[in-house]
């Protein structure tokens, strides 16, 4: 059978002021045209369809339409689930009657997961969701982590998996090792938010969103589809694409990309700006893209956003180099100058960039003694 793997639409973003829904339509057309040309028996979507809970009402029509004529008109199976942009209650709505039309859309995590069966695969579908409700649902107070609920959650699955067939997991998660970017939100502090690889050595095939690149992780089986769009310049140089995923009754699968060409790219120029003016130069360059510019010039300089954005309307950052090299320097000095402050020294410091109250002698003299008394008993050890 053949499916495609999509993942992190972010339909009703925002990025740098600038909404991105018709950059989208544009985009999500050429992906319509796609699935009638491949003719897949299924399309999946690893979460955040949406980019925030409650989205814009242009956004939910976007997607509305986009889904009416994949499942409807093409009469395409959907295999979706909500990421963690998502409102999973919000997603919820309407899925018991959305199967009718093989619309399979998962939004809240349920306790017994049952696969969607298609041509002979068997589809499990985990909506993001927090340890915490995860161990609320699974009843069980050992759960703490993404890590923990991931594998209480496979392990059920487990139970009653049919290892003689395709199993095809659909989730939303950040595996251990996965290159980020910053249009990314942050699961959890540290690493608690990460699961590992193989936890998903039972699925034939893992089929990822959260991380918006299709090679942030390399691994046989486990895959993420990317996002769509670059919806930061730290996505600037990353090829987007879909997955094409063909696979046979023994689980064996070959994959290739499909890239698709948006209205208007996102990347990074610099130069200076008598140079970026030029007409000799930017007759050369596409210039309604998305732009992040970084101007070699070190004097002053008079209303250059408004000067460049005449030339190149979508500027959407601007920064001199200069500033930047200056800024990074700061950072290494302030770095060095920390290293030679006294354990007590670092923390006062601490204490006024996260207070507004005075660190007063009293104060400095008990946590003298606790840096004192917790040395100590480093020492001892």
């Amino acid at each position: 059978m053949k499916f495609i793997h999509t993942a992190d639409w972010h339909l009703g973003k925002l990025v740098h002021g600038v909404y991105m829904t018709e950059d989208q339509r544009f985009l999500l057309g050429q992906f319509v045209h796609l699935v009638e040309e491949e003719k897949p028996d299924a399309v999946i979507i690893a979460g955040d369809l949406y980019d925030r809970s409650v989205p814009p009402t242009d956004a939910v029509e976007l997607l509305d339409d986009i889904l009416f004529q994949i499942n409807v008109e093409l009469k395409v199976p959907i295999v979706a689930i909500s990421g963690n942009h998502d409102s999973a209650e919000r997603l919820s709505f309407g899925s018991a009657w959305y199967r009718h039309s093989q619309f399979y859309l998962t939004g809240k995590l349920e306790k017994e997961i049952r696969p969607v069966h298609i041509n002979g695969v068997n589809f499990y579908q985990v909506p993001f969701a927090e340890p915490g409700i995860v161990r609320h649902l699974l009843a069980d107070d050992s759960i703490h982590t993404h890590q923990d609920a991931m594998k209480a959650i496979i392990g059920n699955i487990e139970q009653t998996l049919n290892v003689n067939e395709p199993n095809v997991f659909v989730g939303h998660a950040f595996v251990l090792g996965g290159t980020t970017s910053d249009s990314e939100r942050t699961l959890s502090v540290g690493g608690s938010g990460c699961v590992s690889a193989d936890l998903f050595d039972a699925f034939s095939y893992t089929g990822l969103g959260h991380l918006h690149s299709p090679q942030a992780i390399r691994h046989n089986t486990v895959k993420y589809s990317g996002s769509l769009l670059k919806y930061s310049f730290s996505e600037a140089k990353q090829n987007k694409s879909v997955s094409i995923i063909e696979m046979d009754e023994k689980g064996q699968f070959d994959l290739r990309y499909r890239s698709l060409t948006p209205k208007r790219d996102m990347r990074e120029m610099e130069g200076y700006m008598e140079e970026l003016l030029d007409p000799q130069y930017y007759e050369e360059e596409k210039r309604d893209d998305y732009l992040k510019i970084t101007l070699l010039d070190e004097g002053a300089l008079l209303d250059p956003m408004g000067k460049l954005r005449q030339v190149y309307p979508n500027v959407l950052h601007l920064e001199k180099k200069i500033h930047v090299t200056d800024m990074k320097e700061k950072q290494q000095i302030g770095l060095f100058q920390d290293e030679k402050k006294s354990e007590l020294e670092l923390f006062e410091q601490f204490y006024t960039d996260m207070t507004t109250l005075e660190f007063t002698d009293d104060k400095r003299k008990v946590m003298s003694e606790v840096i004192g008394k917790v040395l100590k008993e480093d020492v001892a050890k």
